[in-house]
């Protein structure tokens, strides 16, 4: 089973991934399929962020953390 379809079924993507990162990729593929355009916003500033080295903002990553919720 996936992550996306273990959150589905009650699970978080936070307690199957290691990283914001990782739940971030997991939430902007689930936010893209059902075309929540804000959502894929907020996963692509967590993602940026982290590749050049900055913390995101705490807002966007519980919006990452909770979308599965």
């Amino acid at each position: 089973m996936n992550a996306i379809a273990s959150a589905a079924a009650g699970g978080t993507a936070s307690d199957q991934t290691s990283t914001p990162l990782d739940a971030a990729w997991l939430v902007l593929e689930a936010a893209n399929d059902l075309g929540d355009h804000l959502t894929v916003e907020i996963c692509r500033r967590v993602i940026d962020a982290n590749l050049n080295g900055r913390s995101p903002s705490s807002s966007d990553l519980h919006v990452v953390t909770d979308y599965f919720r």
